[in-house]
């Protein structure tokens, strides 16, 4: 668990020197649709990708709830795939 807080320590750093105009790309590699949940700047906004399907978000650094309860915290620039509900990103 401690891993987790150095790791989030690092992103939300990130977050702060990154600034605004890079946005991060999700990608649903999976074979069924899933729902994402993004905060950016206070605001809640729930994301459904079907498979195959792709969207631009977090143009100033957000949070991204998996559909399995994992949280991953984006600078933005990012490219982040999911399939079968895994994240991976790069």
């Amino acid at each position: 668990m401690t891993q987790f807080y150095a790791r989030l320590v690092v992103v939300v750093g990130s977050i702060l020197v990154a600034g605004p105009g890079l946005a991060a790309s999700v990608v649903n590699t999976g074979s069924a649709a899933v729902v994402l949940v993004v905060v950016e700047d206070g605001t809640r906004t729930e994301l459904s990708l079907d498979a195959g399907g792709s969207d631009t978000i977090c143009s100033s650094g957000c949070f991204l709830t998996l559909p399995n309860g994992d949280r991953i915290g984006l600078a933005g620039g990012e490219t982040v795939e999911i399939k079968d509900g895994i994240a991976t990103i790069k």
